[in-house]
Formats: structure tokens, C-alpha cells, sequence
């Protein structure tokens, strides 16, 4: 073993950019030195850290050093030294092997002839069989940091300059070990940010308009008061609760409260995943685990872990993915798909649904276990209907935000359209409001804002056409393309008169007809009526309606 030789070996070790090329380059290169015939590294580690130990259910936190790397030469053809399980594979540091005393005392030790040693040396019929002379152990040091050892076995005596040569190639093992393992952990870092960044990237074009649970009623202070209690905990939580109502919102509000803040809350919408998928969405999968699978991909759960997990829509999951499920939530345990490899993680699960889970129960759809699993704390989120003096604020903040995002002028709130909405039921909740509210925005172009909503909550529609005595028709009788065009225009022409000529906007003949602006007026042209002409003749509107020409909209509107 020659130092002159010591600088290519080397600068082929610092080349190498993952851990194991470098443990391989290091032990390959101790072995080709002459009369060497075993080299191995052991790292200082846990159970959890090392790729063999970590496989198996019974891992422990307390450092070790396991076998890492190895290569030699054996006189035995039948046996393999490429092989880092075995005996030794893990060595405690509280053992009193030759190697835990490297790691532990941070000494080399040198040991020759290993036949006459009767401290170190385990199975002398091994040394024996294999012509083993000496061997010679270096510990891994990095700025004081003993990272595991080096040992070597050869068939010839040891010299000092062959003791110097390990420990030289020791000293510049272990800068290459730790430049490794960090460039390890920058990476595992980078794909963790990018992973967290394609689902933040996700939820910020999935998410909702709105941010923030807004509200003073005393409905909705019942239901922050449960999330401040629950929040401190990792109890599961069931949000319960008509859709449109905010339960992302509730489960948002929760994490945020919680100790696991500082972690991602990671949704699934189980309502969009295809059954097939259910199970690569939650546990993820390993390259070629089914067809279209071109590469690992790392699941929901995996993803949460020490955060949150909200599962919405938790009443779509399939029935046989149920029980799988109710393990992750149990044991905090998993394998991902096409993988025996199982995964430990620490989430909360946070799951809403508008389903009657009871009815799925008694239906053989739902698993009760899951259910008393999931909703150990239930929340119910009212409906907007339940809460009416919230409305003015929800309407004032979503045409902030919607004037906001579309550029447009700030529309005066009328206290008749606040009574409106007040009065209506609002069947879509939350979402429906702020539908209805963009809606209007875009209508008002910076005049009053106006909802197209009925004022007794019920969807508008034109009254039945009353048909003259002669001319009704019997159920089963057929009537001509012409006589339905007659029909037609009638019908039309009799919203009209309802809405004094005023074809869009609240209680417009559109609304009335149930009729979008381009519908409409496309039917108008193709039946020939001319809303200009109308207003010029001053064909009396019906009693009640509005007035048809101090509030007309102008021609271009037909």
C-alpha cells in the first residue's frame, strides 16, 4: 500500500454523489490494494436510518453501527463478501467487539497475527479457513464526530506504512461520507419542497374564493367554539354539514389552531378519485406497481406526515379501501402500492362529508368501525339559512374580493338587496352566495348591486300560459311546429309585459324565462319581436311591473 498511489483513490471517492457510491468506492478501493481480502464500512446510525434494519417491524431508535458496504476475496467460492447482512451486520455500541471499541474510543486498533489473538477475534476457525494474518480498524472522524469505521483483513503482516495509508484514506472517507449524506438530505429536502409545492400549487386552484370563516351569528360562534376545543388536540374530527357551507373552511381552522400548524394540511377530495386509484392517491406507489406507473410517487398520507390529512368527501371512499384506512388511522401503519416495505407516519386526519354516514351504515356501505373512528369529535356546520345575520358581511367581503379580481368598480350595496339575500334560503349555501355575488358585480359595472334572486327565496318562473278555451289542447294531441312557435312567442311576449320591457337584471324577462342574456336574445330574434318597437308603441305592461321606459335598457340590449 503505497501513499504515492492514495490521491487518484482519492478523488474517485469525492466524485461520487450518493452515499452508497461512495461506501463502494471506499471499500472496492481497500480491497484491490495487494494481500487485502475483506474490507467493510459500518456507519454510526439508528435502525430507522439504515435501508436493511428499517425494513423490518422491530426497529429501535438507539444508534448502532451497521454494516454499510463490503467487498473482498474469499478462498471459499461458495461464499459472498459483497453481502452487508450477516452477523455482523449490526453491531451495538455497547457490545464489546473490536469495532464498537473503534467507534466508541474514536482509536484504531491493529491486530496481527489474528491466529494467536484471544481478545477480538470471534470465530477463529473463520480466520483460519480464509489464511487471514491481520487486520486493521480506522474509525471515520469529521470535525470531531466519530461517523463509523473502516476495517481490513489481510493475508499478510501488517506495516506501518500500510497502517498509515487506512488511516489517510480514513481521514478523506469521511469528508466524502458526510459531503454525501448532506447532499442526500438537500436532495430528499428539495423532492419533500417540490412535492409540497405541486400540492400547494393543487390547492390554490382548487381552493375557494374565500379564506376565512366570517360571521358573528351565535350559530356560527357555537361551532369556533368547538374548533378552539378540538383544535388543541390530534383527536380525528367529522365535519358534518350541507355542501357549500365552509366545511373546508372548519378543517382549515382546526390545523391552523392545532400544535401541527407548521406542517402541511394535505386534502383529498375523495369524491374525484377513480376507484382504481383510491389506493395509489392515499398510500402512493412504486415504479412499475401497475400499468402508467413510470415512477415512484409518494401518497397523500406520506405526504401529511406530522401534519394534517383532510379527507373531504370521506363518504366516497370504496367500501374494500375502507379497512385499509381504518389501519393508517389505528396503527400508523402502511405499504404503498407494489411495495412490502411498511411506513410509519404521525397524522391527523380531519374528514367531512354532507352524506348521512348513518343511513350509508345500515345501506353496507360505510364501515362503522371507521365511522366511530373518524368522528370521535363531530362538528356541525350550519347552513347559511341558520345564520341570515351573517349575510351582509359575507355579501360586503365578496365584493371586495370580486372587484378586486376583476378589475371592476365597487357597486353600492342597496339595504333592499341585503334584505333580499336576508330572506332567501340560499339552498347552495356559502358558494351560492358567492356566485350570486360575482354575478351581480359583473352586472352592476359600478351601479348598484343588484341579486338576481326571487324575494321569497323560491326560483323565479313566468306563470303558466293561459290558452284560450278553443284552443286547449288534449294531452295526447300533437301539436304543428307553427302553432308551438305561436306558443312561444306568446310566452315570451307575456314576461315582457311582466318586466315592463326590461330584458335583463332583476325580475327581467331572462330571469323570468329562466333565460341567460345571449339566450334570450337570440329567441327574440328568431321570433321577431323587436323590443324597440314595443316600447315605441307603448303597449301597457302588466299591472305591478316595472316602468318601460324610464328604466329600459338601451336598443343594443335586444
Amino acid at each position: 500500500m503505497e501513499l504515492a498511489l492514495l490521491p487518484p483513490i482519492i478523488l474517485a471517492i469525492a466524485e461520487q454523489r450518493s452515499l452508497d457510491a461512495v461506501l463502494s468506492a471506499i471499500v472496492t478501493a481497500v480491497a484491490n490494494q495487494p494481500e487485502v481480502a475483506l474490507a467493510r464500512v459500518w456507519l454510526r446510525d439508528t435502525d430507522r436510518s439504515c435501508p436493511l434494519c428499517a425494513t423490518t417491524p422491530s426497529t429501535s431508535d438507539d444508534e448502532a453501527l451497521h454494516l454499510r458496504a463490503s467487498a473482498g476475496h474469499p478462498v471459499d467460492p461458495q461464499s459472498d463478501w459483497s453481502r452487508a447482512d450477516g452477523t455482523f451486520h449490526r453491531v451495538s455500541l455497547s457490545s464489546s467487539l473490536k469495532i464498537a471499541r473503534i467507534a466508541n474510543t474514536g482509536l484504531p486498533i491493529r491486530i496481527d497475527p489474528l491466529d494467536r489473538d484471544d481478545q477480538w477475534v470471534r470465530f477463529p476457525e473463520w480466520v483460519v479457513k480464509e489464511r487471514l494474518r491481520a487486520f486493521a480498524g480506522q474509525p471515520l472522524i469529521f470535525r470531531g464526530e466519530t461517523l463509523g469505521v473502516i476495517g481490513a483483513f489481510r493475508r499478510i503482516a501488517l506495516s506501518d506504512g500500510c497502517s498509515e495509508w487506512l488511516r489517510t484514506l480514513s481521514d478523506a472517507a469521511a469528508v466524502a461520507v458526510k459531503n454525501a449524506r448532506a447532499l442526500e438530505e438537500a436532495d430528499s429536502l428539495r423532492r419533500a419542497l417540490e412535492l409540497e409545492r405541486d400540492y400547494l400549487r393543487e390547492e390554490v386552484r382548487e381552493a375557494g374564493a374565500f379564506g376565512k370563516i366570517l360571521g358573528r351569528s351565535p350559530t356560527l360562534g357555537r361551532v369556533l367554539r368547538e374548533v378552539d376545543t378540538v383544535a388543541a388536540t390530534d383527536t380525528s374530527v367529522l365535519i358534518l354539514g350541507e355542501s357549500g357551507t365552509g366545511k373546508e373552511l372548519v378543517a382549515r381552522a382546526v390545523h391552523e389552531r392545532s400544535r401541527r400548524a407548521d406542517k402541511p394540511l394535505v386534502k383529498v377530495n375523495c369524491g374525484s378519485i377513480p376507484r382504481e386509484l383510491f389506493e395509489s392517491e392515499f398510500f402512493g406507489h412504486v415504479r412499475g406497481a401497475f400499468t402508467g406507473a413510470v415512477r415512484d410517487r409518494i401518497g397523500r398520507f406520506q405526504l401529511a406526515n406530522g401534519g394534517t390529512l383532510f379527507l373531504d368527501e370521506v363518504g366516497e371512499i370504496p367500501l374494500d379501501l375502507q379497512a385499509k384506512l381504518l389501519r393508517v388511522l389505528q396503527e400508523g401503519e402502511f405499504e404503498r402500492v407494489g411495495e412490502d416495505v411498511t411506513r410509519r407516519v404521525n397524522v391527523r386526519v380531519l374528514a367531512a362529508t354532507n352524506r348521512d354516514l348513518q343511513k350509508e351504515i345500515a345501506d353496507g356501505r360505510f364501515r362503522l368501525d371507521l365511522f366511530y373512528r373518524l368522528g370521535v369529535f363531530p362538528i356541525e356546520v350550519p347552513p347559511l339559512r341558520a345564520r341570515p345575520e351573517d349575510i351582509p358581511d359575507l355579501i360586503g367581503h365578496f365584493v371586495r374580493q370580486s372587484c378586486e379580481r376583476l378589475h371592476l368598480p365597487v357597486p353600492r350595496l342597496p339595504v333592499r338587496e341585503l334584505d333580499k339575500a336576508r330572506d332567501y334560503d340560499w339552498p347552495g349555501n356559502v358558494r351560492e352566495l358567492q356566485n350570486a355575488v360575482e354575478r351581480a358585480v359583473i352586472l352592476a359595472r359600478g351601479g348598484p348591486l343588484q341579486l338576481s334572486l326571487p324575494p321569497t327565496g323560491q326560483p323565479a318562473a313566468v306563470q303558466p300560459l293561459e290558452v284560450p278555451h278553443e284552443s286547449r289542447h288534449e294531452a295526447d294531441e300533437i301539436i304543428s311546429e307553427r302553432r308551438w312557435q305561436d306558443l312561444e312567442r306568446a310566452n315570451v311576449m307575456r314576461a315582457l309585459r311582466h318586466s315592463g320591457f326590461r330584458l335583463y337584471g332583476a325580475r327581467g324577462a331572462a330571469e323570468l324565462l329562466g333565460l341567460n342574456a345571449g339566450t334570450l336574445a337570440s329567441r327574440l330574434k328568431k321570433l321577431g319581436i323587436r323590443v324597440t318597437e314595443l316600447r315605441r308603441t307603448r303597449i301597457e305592461p302588466i299591472r305591478g311591473a316595472t316602468s318601460s321606459t324610464a328604466t329600459s335598457p338601451p336598443d343594443r340590449q335586444q
